[in-house]
């Protein structure tokens, strides 16, 4: 008996340890999808909200002394006025490469015309594969701005296609009165599959240029998030936020190949005066590797205030080739980012309330199938998901913390089976322990 009794022993440690397996991978996970959310500044220094995964770097002075990217990554880095500062991605021979730097600045800072980011990707012989500059503009206050910079394997080219470490210079370029405080950054470093066979190059000469009748049925409330992690899924309609001086709401839109984005936005008027505040109103687009698209601007006195973006082609691969910037940006499918800051002049004129804010969103043209990827697409398209997320609001953090709890129930699947096995073995050795007594 004394052997039938340590028989069941035995096999209860097993089921225990399975139990314990089982419980701690569910808890990780868990706790892994409750980090995705991102976490602010503290109070009083920015309303920015970072992706809480990113890794805190530092930039080098020299590219030879800089740390590596890995893509797929999102990191957390800052510079101070006046700097440059030298990253480093080790790319193959085959796939488009893409560095995102998110300048963000304390906001309602003084700005001058050409403040602003640079963002350059060079080999090592130091030739330059592509670079985007983003600045403040006309609008003379701080705000989150993008800008990214590229490796893109072109035909018949040879610059840049090597195998090899590359670097990503970020400098900051300001006036002499600009904000002195550093300014914090968030890069990302993206991936894309090169693409079996190339397909066109050159761009149609025709294409639909006209703006859409603004989408019908009423405004409905979807207030915007506080960055691009946290960023409020829209599809195509009229969407109401209320927007605070100094503040920048966060939006995406699922634009699938084929498909064009139009934007518009009109600030409500005011019953506290009639003051005329220049620029009070930024609206910005940029694309799935967060690289600047356009922006644009529109000044408020107390009335309704209306902007509405330029129309610009459909998304298309071949527009990778074009020498025009608004276009060359719109070169993949995927989630486009809208972002709308309303001036921090506005709070002296009438107060610090928040003002009424409608974004108008069109998505038009017949989504196509996208290129012949080597590998899955990641970021550049569109999914189910996507198009389910933007019906129901979803943020960008909410969309991963629910692709983290489908990795819990399976895991939670996974688990149970085990369990099961680990009940299956108990019940044999304790039968056979029965059997030797």
């Amino acid at each position: 008996m004394k052997r039938h009794r340590g028989g069941i022993r035995t096999a209860g440690r097993l089921v225990a340890a399975v139990c314990v397996t089982v419980a701690a991978t569910a808890s990780a996970t868990v706790v892994g999808a409750a980090a995705l959310p991102g976490r602010a500044w503290a109070a009083g220094e920015s309303p920015y909200t970072f992706d809480s995964a990113a890794e805190r770097i530092d930039g080098a002075a020299s590219s030879l002394d800089s740390r590596q990217l890995k893509a797929g990554q999102t990191y957390r880095s800052s510079i101070k006025k006046d700097g440059k500062l030298y990253y480093r991605v080790d790319l193959d021979d085959k796939q488009n490469a893409y560095v995102s730097v998110v300048a963000v600045p304390k906001p309602g800072a003084a700005a001058e015309y050409g403040d602003g980011i640079k963002v350059t990707l060079q080999d090592g012989s130091g030739t330059q594969c592509g670079y985007q500059d983003t600045s403040f503009g006309s609008a003379g206050f701080t705000r989150p701005i993008t800008a990214y910079a590229h490796r893109t394997i072109e035909p018949d080219s040879s610059t840049c296609t090597q195998a090899g470490a590359y670097y990503v210079l970020v400098e900051r370029t300001s006036k002499a009165i600009s904000t002195p405080e550093d300014w914090e950054l968030e890069i990302r470093h993206l991936a894309e599959p090169g693409v079996k066979p190339t397909g066109p190059t050159a761009l149609p000469d025709d294409w639909p240029s006209g703006t859409p009748q603004p989408p019908a049925g009423g405004p409905r409330k979807r207030q915007g998030g506080a960055g691009f992690h946290d960023a409020t899924s829209l599809r195509q309609g009229e969407w109401r936020s209320d927007i605070k001086p100094g503040q920048t709401l966060f939006y995406r839109v699922p634009v699938d190949w084929g498909q064009q984005i139009f934007a518009s936005a009109e600030l409500g008027s005011s019953a506290s005066g009639d003051t005329y505040v220049g620029n009070a109103l930024v609206l910005s687009l940029a694309n799935p590797a967060r690289g600047h698209v356009d922006q644009d601007t529109v000044s408020y006195d107390g009335g309704p205030a209306t902007l509405a973006m330029d129309p610009h082609r459909p998304v298309a691969f071949e527009n990778r080739y074009s020498s025009n910037s608004y276009t060359s940006a719109l070169r993949f499918a995927g989630w486009y980012y809208l972002s709308a800051t309303l001036s921090p002049e506005i709070a002296k004129a009438y107060g610090d309330k928040p003002v009424p804010l409608t974004l108008r969103v069109n998505v038009t043209g017949t989504a196509k199938a996208g290129p012949a990827y080597d590998g899955d697409a990641g970021p550049f398209k569109v999914t189910e998901d996507d198009r389910d997320a933007a019906a129901s609001g979803q943020s960008g953090a909410e969309a991963a913390r629910s692709d983290g709890m489908r990795v819990v129930a399976a895991a939670g699947i996974g688990s149970g089976t085990v369990l099961v096995l680990g009940l299956g073995v108990w019940t044999v050795v304790a039968r056979r322990r029965a059997t030797v007594s």
